[in-house]
C-alpha cells in the first residue's frame, strides 16, 4: 500500500483560513480525553467495537487528527495508516508514536478529497472529520467515493457528521444566545446546516457544514454504500449537567452508557445528538 507524502489544498469555503486557524491552535490535541468530548470518544470506540473484525485490519484514518482513535486502533493489533490535511496533526501523531508500543504502520498528510492508496486496499475507512469540514456537497461526495475506492468489496465506512441542530440547542445550554452574532449563526445553520464563524471565536466552532440526520443518511446511499445505519454518538447525554459526576461513577457511567445503547438509532432522538455516525458497506 502506498501513502502519500503530498498535499492537495483545494476547496474553495472548504478548510479556510478560519478552519487552518481554529485547529493550528492545537484544540485537538487532547480534546477528546475530557468532558462531553470523552463521551463522543467513548462512544464511538464502542460502537466501533461492533463491527471491528478478530482478525488484524487494514485501516485508514483519514482526517485522524492526532491520532487518538489511530493508536487505540494500533494496539488491537489493526494496521493503521493515518492521513490528515494539518501539519500540525500529523507532528503531534509522530509525537505520539514515539511514546507508543504500537506504531502506525504510516503517518502523512493527505486530503479525503484524493487519497493516495490503492483501489482496494482497505478493511475500513474512518472520515471522522472530513465531511464536516467539507461544506460542499460536491465535496462530501467526492470524499465519500474516494473512502469507498480505496476500500475493499465488503469493507466498512464509518463517517462521522455534526447534527443540524447542535448550534441552536448547545448555545441555548450556554447562553450563548445572549449574543446576536450567535443568533445569526443558529439562524444559518438551521436553514441550510452552513455553519459559519466570522468573528472566529473558539467556543462557536470554526466553517462546518451541519448534517440534518436523514440528509447524512441520503449522501451515504447516494455515494453508493449500502446497509448504512446511523448512530447518535452522544445522544442526550452531552447535555447533562451533572455529567462529570456520572462520569466519575463507574455504575452511573455504565447505566448511562446501556441506555445510550438502547436508543442509538432512535431516528426520533437523531437530531439531539451533537455527533452522529454512519456506518455503511462496499
Amino acid at each position: 500500500m502506498k501513502a502519500s507524502k503530498s498535499i492537495v489544498q483545494r476547496g474553495g469555503q472548504s478548510l479556510d483560513s478560519g478552519f487552518r486557524a481554529h485547529y493550528n491552535a492545537g484544540v485537538e490535541r487532547d480534546r477528546l480525553l475530557r468532558g462531553t468530548s470523552n463521551l463522543e470518544f467513548e462512544r464511538t470506540k464502542r460502537i466501533l467495537l461492533h463491527y471491528l473484525p478478530s482478525r488484524p485490519a487494514t485501516i485508514l484514518d483519514v482526517g485522524g487528527g492526532p491520532g487518538r482513535y489511530s493508536f487505540w486502533l494500533s494496539e488491537m493489533g489493526h494496521s493503521v495508516h493515518l492521513v490528515d490535511i494539518l501539519p500540525l496533526h500529523t507532528r503531534q501523531a509522530r509525537e505520539f508514536q514515539r511514546k507508543s508500543k504500537n506504531r502506525l504502520a504510516s503517518i502523512n498528510l493527505g486530503d479525503a478529497r484524493r487519497l493516495d492508496f490503492d483501489d482496494g486496499s482497505a478493511d475500513i475507512v474512518l472520515l471522522f472529520g472530513p465531511l464536516y469540514h467539507l461544506v460542499r456537497k460536491k465535496e462530501r461526495l467526492k470524499a465519500l467515493a474516494e473512502a469507498r475506492r480505496v476500500l475493499k468489496p465488503g469493507g466498512l465506512l464509518f463517517a462521522a457528521a455534526i447534527s443540524r441542530f447542535t448550534s441552536a440547542v448547545d448555545g441555548s445550554l450556554r447562553g450563548f444566545i445572549r449574543d446576536p452574532e450567535f443568533m445569526t449563526i443558529i439562524q444559518q445553520d438551521l436553514k441550510n446546516g452552513q455553519h459559519r464563524n466570522p468573528s472566529n471565536k473558539p467556543e462557536y466552532f470554526t466553517t462546518s457544514f451541519f448534517h440534518h440526520p436523514s440528509e447524512f443518511e441520503a449522501e451515504m446511499k447516494q455515494a453508493r454504500f449500502r446497509s448504512v445505519k446511523v448512530y447518535g454518538v452522544t445522544g442526550f447525554a452531552w447535555l447533562l449537567p451533572r455529567l462529570d459526576q456520572i462520569w466519575r461513577d463507574p455504575t452511573l457511567k455504565a447505566r448511562l452508557m446501556s441506555i445510550l445503547d438502547r436508543t442509538e438509532l432512535e431516528p426520533s432522538m437523531l437530531g439531539i445528538s451533537d455527533h452522529l455516525l454512519a456506518v455503511g458497506k462496499k
